[in-house]
């Protein structure tokens, strides 16, 4: 793909995301002139609003992903790993503010989302047996609590750097589940 193809499909998807965050029956039309791109050129590739969204919970997934592989969930420092993911996670949610629930319409989507919250569950077992977080907390808990305050942190745009809000994030939950180990 060409850069400039590829900077216009980006443009698409994040202001696709945005726009169907803010009301899920925006029309194709309306999300290309937003993005100042001519409509034909986007239904010349995707050919209905479902691709189009299709493309967005895709677009989200991969940013989620390389989130959670950056941030090493598996062997990195615990509060170094907690850290690099909350950050990087409160940019994917503001980049991608698209609703997680409508991703339950694709398996294949599902699936993906289910596998990167198994990852984040794995960190925070993690967490536990190293110290880091309180032992005896219902096993989803932590990382619900945790999931919820990192969207919160999207809605409130009071803290408008990603790093602050994942200081105040980390800060939060560890004040919340944390051991003396974390500090």
């Amino acid at each position: 793909m060409r850069a400039d193809a590829a900077r216009n499909l980006e443009l698409l998807l994040t202001t696709g995301a945005r726009m169907l965050a803010e009301d899920p029956a925006t029309s194709i039309a309306a999300i290309a002139a937003e993005a100042g791109l001519d409509r034909r050129t986007v239904y010349r590739r995707f050919t209905s609003r479902e691709e189009l969204l299709s493309a967005v919970y895709e677009a989200r997934l991969d940013a989620i992903e390389a989130t959670i592989e950056a941030a090493g969930l598996r062997e990195a420092p615990v509060p170094d790993a907690l850290h690099r993911y909350v950050r990087g996670i409160v940019r994917v949610n503001r980049t991608w503010p698209t609703e997680v629930s409508r991703m339950r319409s694709d398996p294949e989507i599902w699936a993906r989302r289910q596998r990167a919250v198994e990852e984040v569950d794995r960190f925070v077992k993690r967490a536990t047996c190293e110290g880091f977080l309180r032992a005896g907390l219902p096993a989803r808990w932590p990382g619900s609590v945790l999931g919820s305050l990192v969207r919160l942190s999207t809605k409130d745009l009071s803290v408008q750097n990603d790093a602050q809000a994942a200081d105040v994030i980390v800060d939060t939950f560890l004040r919340a589940f944390g051991t003396s180990k974390a500090g």
